[in-house]
């Protein structure tokens, strides 16, 4: 049976190592929690706004300030900060936690979509750092 990691990369055209190369420095030390917060912000503003309502409605449910808050704390967790969302929510569990949704390849693209364009104007994010967050999607 292929792997979820193994899927993802044969979907995306993403390598493992590339996916996976956040783990080689911490970000987290590098940006600070400010610019995760200024990511998910951004991220989530441009989500809630999205011209397709199908998209839209993925997120119906969900306040924005908290998907914001669980994000910025999941991605400073995951990219070497403290343990932020596992203190407040517990294992993140993410196949789980978004089992209810409907993620499709296109509500995949379309996030994707969402997140290049906030990585491109959160601007306290080097080049480099963006590369490997975005491998990491």
């Amino acid at each position: 049976m292929q792997s979820l990691q193994d899927k993802a990369s044969e979907w995306s055209g993403v390598n493992r190592d590339d996916a996976f190369a956040i783990d080689q420095i911490n970000l987290y030390e590098k940006l600070g929690l400010q610019t995760f917060i200024s990511l998910s912000t951004n991220f989530y503003n441009r989500v809630y706004d999205d011209e397709e309502e199908w998209f839209r409605s993925i997120f119906a449910n969900s306040k924005k300030e908290d998907a914001i808050q669980n994000q910025y704390e999941f991605f400073s967790q995951r990219m070497g900060g403290p343990p932020l969302y596992n203190q407040r929510r517990g294992h993140p569990a993410l196949i789980g936690r978004h089992r209810p949704f409907p993620v499709t390849h296109e509500a995949a693209e379309r996030w994707l979509h969402h997140m290049q364009l906030a990585l491109d104007s959160t601007t306290d994010i080097d080049s480099e750092s963006k590369i490997k967050m975005m491998n990491f999607f």
